[in-house]
């Protein structure tokens, strides 16, 4: 029998936040400025779906080409940007999507529909990953503290899997910023260690528009 101190389920309202959510970065964050040397933040719940298949099957290429409405990159390291995100080449076989969270189910429809004969696997995994921007005229140097890729190889539309510390992330480049990919685990150890790194150069939180 059910005692009063049962929770209710009707009642149960769960909550969907970022990783970084205990930093408080929102309500942080200011406009970008020449007074600091350094801006980051979270870009937080996005969608991430990750897909593997053969790249030398064109049959499984054109299917995807024809479902994203865009090229897949099937060269090494290479990316590409969409009006709704990114296409991260990780491997010869895999990929990973990412989008606005609102976005992640007609895309996943869509892939699954579009290779549903063709051997491949389409997988949600916007529950896995996080992404942080970081930007500013120390941007670069910050990075070379934090890891032992060199960035001067680092050229637009190229797409890294490198060291941050002693974990693993995904590293590109975009427009004046750098887009730094990661497991939603490893975000605290992440944060705390760019924002120290940072903090010489002068650091702060970036107020975020609506791009990827």
């Amino acid at each position: 029998m059910l005692n009063s101190t049962t929770t209710n389920i009707s009642e149960f309202s769960p909550v969907m936040q970022s990783p970084l959510h205990p930093f408080g970065l929102t309500s942080k964050q200011e406009k970008v400025n020449d007074g600091k040397g350094v801006w980051a933040n979270e870009i937080p719940l996005l969608g991430y779906i990750s897909l593997r298949g053969n790249s030398q099957n064109a049959a499984f290429v054109n299917a995807v080409n024809s479902a994203l409405n865009v090229a897949l990159p099937t060269q090494a390291c290479s990316m590409s940007y969409t009006a709704w995100g990114s296409i991260l080449w990780l491997s010869p076989d895999e990929w990973l999507i990412t989008c606005k969270r609102d976005q992640r189910a007609s895309l996943q429809g869509a892939l699954e529909t579009a290779l549903a004969d063709i051997h491949s696997q389409v997988v949600d995994n916007s529950g896995g990953y996080t992404t942080v921007l970081l930007k500013g005229k120390n941007a670069s140097e910050v990075l070379h503290h934090c890891t032992v890729y060199d960035l001067n190889m680092l050229q637009a539309g190229k797409v890294v899997g490198t060291t941050f510390g002693k974990l693993n992330f995904y590293l590109h480049q975009h427009e004046d910023g750098y887009y730094l990919v990661f497991r939603r685990s490893f975000a605290d150890y992440i944060w705390r260690y760019l924002e120290r790194s940072a903090l010489p150069y002068g650091f702060g939180i970036a107020q975020l528009n609506d791009g990827l």
